[in-house]
């Protein structure tokens, strides 16, 4: 990793922007970093920092500082902007804090969110590609080319003052906890949880074969209280001797039950035969009942049959006389539809007679019909004056016209000249919108840009909180899943022992006489095993596989589930960020609201410049209007008179026309209705004359038809009909009578009805009670049998059991013996652990042993071969063991502790070993090679000598075109370091300077 240039903004005590060439400083190798104390030093390595990590070392990231500066001006944001080189890409990444920054309408402030872009540079096009803009994707990319975390990069190329002092002088635990963080030795403590964890699980379940040993023995007393009076067999839990007496125990109780099962069988028998005779009894006695209250019911409908004879009768009477009525029905109707015609032809008649004048009362249809021809003949006449009227009344509309127009063409004058005063003004109005509306459409472009990266970000971070609660359900989905995956293991295994343990019997059916056997080869099989209850065969053992089997695909499915459900939580939260989904959409929503604001305003531009051009259009067309307006006020006088003489002309000729009228039109009206009220008149006559003839002929004929179809009169004709609802209602009656007539009949009919009730009356509630008897006696026996069965099998089950239990505590004793060794092993807690480390211990001081190594070599070229660090593996008190750090003194030839150092010794000592550290941490972080370091303070402490000495080993690391950062007050290092980037510190704020470059 190498660094080429920094830009700072607004950031820490930096109040403007400040540039740092390192391609520049890094040329010489070894460049100093000084200034006064506070003037900001430090804040450019935690600006590099920041710029990777997005946050900066240590105590300086904690909550409610801001690293935006005092100094800076209100409305500049601060940035930090880092181009580096790495894993053979050169690489740029720019960061934002977030800011309070001044509100763009009104007073206040606004938050703005953090932001953070990534770019890569193409050598073969010589341009920047944009690689992404979120927190998240741009931290995991350049921890996967850093291969470091952020603690792992503070500690390794921001060598930091003071830290590795700590770190040489601190316990065994206290540097426990750093290596762990550095070299990430958490599977080894994981193995160290996994195997305590596999020790406590199988403990428990040598206790719980214990207890489930002596509840089967007192579940075996319970099952045989009833059958055998036998004391239950006493020995320790766990031991041989409780399982041979139980079983011997067991065998006894199991013969008192089957003597006992065969006494209760004989007695269901019994019970059975005397239940059955009980039943068929009470059949019989049931039956009979059921054929004497039929007969007597058939009796009971005859009797009511007869007392509806003389009211059937009535019934068939009413029938043949609708029958009769039908014939006469369309007389019927024909009569009532004429009757209303000649009424509606009466009143009509009425009507029209009623609106002429009273000199027409009583004329005939002739006379009516010569008076509305006469008024015709008048109207007629009226033809030419109507002409006239017309043409009077065309000529005052143009007299109005004229007025109109000469008013029309005065106001347009004065609206023209009005119009064209205000003219320019208008115009000036007009051409400042258009340049709003270009200005609205340059802000709407620039925000069109934000708007869709923001709303993404929003969805991102609501579908990111979606899937929180879907992987605590995938979750939980695949623990239940990885537990039924367990269960199902488990009882394959069990039914897989107990096939085994019964696996004799299996193979001793396929035994023949004569024939080898398959495992001996002996011909002779003189006591083959036999199957015994509850014995697993394949089928069984193969269901069981099979069930763990789909199990297994079963969690494997919810754990692809679950990890795609990550896998895509983590895809929406690089994408969204940190930030709350709500707190997203709102700044989504308030750059859509701006968006649209500029977006309205610019869609104006269009048609402001619409509006000017019809401005100037309407302008010329307002000057045309003022000469024409002109033009026809001069030719309007001599139209006028003409049209007042051919006015006065009609008058005339009108007057005489209209007689007593107001007008020709009025005459001609009264005319058309007196004409249009006699003719209407004259018809309601004719018609009301040709109805009462046809009510006359309607008359005669429907008395002929009653009279044929045998009714004195019409009216009762019409009596004796019937409508469709009655006529089925009487017909349903006759039809219902006769059929319950039919079934009573054949009721009486038969024989096994009419022979039941010559017999006494039965009594079938004597017999249910007796069958009753017979039926609680046959469900005691049963229960009795039942019981004796259930006491037989449960004590067979139970034997089984126990014997199951007695043979599986063996290989789980040794499980858990097995597990425990390692355990403590592992833990530190055994007697084979001499020196009582822990496995995470153990991994951590090997990774010690090689920082040491490391460290001594630089250590040695420091001290003129003086010191060397040696890694001890002495407990020291009740800490940990394998984590000591002692230095050898070549010139005493002692080794002592590390705390016994002098300053100075202790300066290069903890950067030897910082050196080291950084080596193997870069090792182990696959080989990524660190171009850059940092050494911050710690120089003060030394001689001139030693000085010269860690000069030249930090020098000797510029080999391979690496460079290091000396960051330090010591004013002789800048005699000694001409490359410099020199801090200093202002009343506005710090400022940088490069020197020897």
């Amino acid at each position: 990793m190498r660094l080429h240039r920094l830009a700072l903004t607004a950031f820490g005590p930096f109040g403007g922007r400040q540039e740092v060439d390192f391609d520049a400083l890094g040329s010489a190798g070894l460049f100093l970093l000084h200034g006064a104390t506070g003037a900001g030093k430090t804040s450019v390595l935690d600006a590099v920092c920041y710029a990777l990590y997005n946050a900066v070392p240590g105590a300086r990231q904690s909550p409610g500082t801001t690293l935006r500066s005092d100094h800076a001006a209100p409305a500049v944001r601060a940035e930090v902007c880092l181009e580096l080189t790495v894993a053979g890409r050169r690489i740029e990444v720019t960061r934002q804090p977030p800011w309070e920054r001044p509100k763009k309408r009104g007073t206040g402030t606004t938050t703005e969110k953090a932001q953070s872009w990534l770019r890569e540079y193409d050598a073969e096009s010589g341009t920047w590609k944009d690689l992404s803009r979120s927190h998240q994707e741009i931290g995991a990319e350049i921890e996967a080319l850093l291969g470091m975390s952020r603690e792992q990069f503070c500690q390794v190329v921001l060598l930091p003052q003071g830290d590795f002092a700590r770190f040489l002088r601190a316990d065994a635990e206290a540097r426990g906890k750093l290596l762990g963080r550095l070299f990430d030795t958490r599977r080894f403590a994981a193995v160290e949880s996994h195997l305590a964890d596999r020790r406590r699980a199988t403990e428990a379940q040598v206790r719980a074969g214990d207890d489930r040993l002596l509840a089967v023995a007192h579940r075996v007393q319970q099952a045989a209280a009833d059958a055998a009076e036998l004391p239950l067999p006493t020995a320790a839990p766990g031991e041989p001797g409780l399982a041979g007496a139980l079983l011997e125990w067991a065998a006894v109780a199991r013969a008192g039950a089957r003597e006992r099962l065969t006494v209760v069988r004989c007695s269901v028998a019994a019970a059975e035969s005397a239940q059955a005779e009980a039943q068929a009894a009470f059949d019989a006695v049931r039956e009979t009942h059921r054929l004497q209250r039929r007969y007597a019911e058939a009796r009971e409908r005859a009797v009511r049959l007869d007392g509806r004879a003389e009211q059937y009768t009535d019934w068939q009477q009413r029938m043949e006389r609708a029958r009769k009525a039908e014939t006469v029905a369309p007389a019927l109707s024909l009569r009532a539809a004429t009757d209303a015609e000649h009424r509606a032809a009466r009143q009509a008649e009425a009507r029209a007679c009623g609106a002429l004048p009273e000199r027409f009362d009583g004329a005939s249809a002739t006379g009516l019909t010569a008076a509305a021809r006469k008024a015709l003949e008048e109207l007629g006449g009226l033809e030419s004056a109507r002409r006239a009227e017309q043409r009077l009344d065309e000529l005052a509309a143009q007299r109005a016209e004229a007025d109109r127009q000469e008013r029309a063409d005065e106001d347009a004058l004065q609206e023209a000249a009005a119009w064209l005063d205000g003219w320019e003004s208008d115009r000036r109005a007009l051409q400042e919108r258009i340049e709003h509306a270009q200005d609205a459409a340059t802000r709407a472009e620039h925000l069109a840009g934000q708007l869709e990266p923001a709303r993404e970000r929003a969805a991102a971070a609501r579908r990111r909180d979606q899937l929180h609660a879907r992987a605590d359900e995938a979750r939980d989905h695949a623990l239940a899943a990885r537990e039924r995956s367990g269960g199902a293991h488990e009882h394959w295994l069990n039914l897989k022992e107990r096939r085994l343990a019964g696996i004799a019997a299996e193979l001793a059916e396929g035994l023949t006489p004569g024939a080898p056997c398959s495992v001996c080869g002996a011909t002779e099989h003189p006591a083959p095993a036999r199957t015994v209850e509850g014995h697993v065969g394949r089928q069984a053992e193969e269901a069981a596989l099979a069930a763990y089997r789909r199990a297994e695909e079963q969690r494997a499915a919810a754990e692809r589930a679950l990890g795609e459900v990550r896998e895509e939580l983590a895809a929406r939260t690089a994408a969204a960020g940190s930030a709350p989904a709500p707190e997203l959409a709102a700044a989504a929503e308030e750059l859509a609201r701006d968006h649209a604001e500029a977006r309205d305003a610019a869609l104006g531009l269009h048609a402001a410049r619409e509006t000017l051009a019809r401005a100037e259009a309407e302008y010329e067309r307002r000057l045309a209007q003022r000469q024409d307006a002109a033009t026809r006020a001069a030719s309007r006088g001599s139209l006028r008179d003409a049209l007042a003489r051919e006015q006065a002309a009609l008058e005339r000729e009108l007057a005489e026309a209209r007689g007593g009228a107001a007008s020709v039109a009025v005459r001609a009206g009264q005319l058309e209705r007196q004409a249009a009220l006699l003719t209407e008149a004259a018809d309601a006559v004719r018609a009301a004359e040709d109805a009462a003839r046809r009510l006359k002929d309607a008359d005669d004929r429907l008395a002929d038809a009653a009279y044929r179809a045998g009714f004195a009169t019409p009216r009762a004709a019409a009596d004796a009909a019937l409508d469709d609802d009655r006529h089925r209602e009487l017909q349903h009656r006759i039809d219902a009578h006769v059929q319950e007539e039919a079934a009573v009949r054949a009721l009486l009919a038969e024989a096994d009805a009419a022979a039941a009730a010559e017999l006494p009356p039965a009594d079938p509630a004597a017999a249910h009670a007796d069958a009753d008897a017979a039926d609680r006696r046959l469900r005691t026996a049963v229960a009795a049998r039942t019981a004796a069965e259930h006491r037989c099998a449960e004590l067979d089950r139970l034997s089984r059991q126990a014997t199951a239990e007695a043979h599986g505590l063996a290989p789980l004793r040794a499980a858990y013996d097995r597990v425990a060794r390692l355990a403590g092993l592992t833990a530190g807690t055994s007697a084979e652990n001499e020196r009582k480390m822990r496995l995470e211990s153990y991994v951590l001081a090997a990774r010690l042993e090689q920082v040491a190594a490391a460290a001594t070599v630089r250590l040695q070229r420091m001290s003129s071969g003086r010191y060397t660090l040696v890694h001890s593996d002495d407990r020291s008190g009740r800490g940990r063991s394998g984590l000591g750090l002692h230095v050898v003194d070549a010139w005493t030839g002692s080794e002592r502790d590390t705390a016994t150092l002098s300053g100075g010794e202790t300066f290069f000592a903890s950067l030897a070993l910082a050196l080291g550290l950084a080596d193997v941490v870069t090792d182990e972080a696959g080989g990524v090679r660190l171009d850059t370091l940092f050494i911050d303070e710690g120089f003060g402490s030394l001689d001139d000598q030693t000085l010269d000495e860690v000069l030249d080993v930090l020098d000797s690391l510029r080999e391979r075109d690496r460079s290091v950062g000396i960051v330090s007050h010591v004013a002789d290092l800048r005699r000694r370091v001409h490359a410099q980037l020199e801090v200093v510190k202002g009343r506005s704020g710090s400022a940088v300077r490069q020197r020897g470059v």
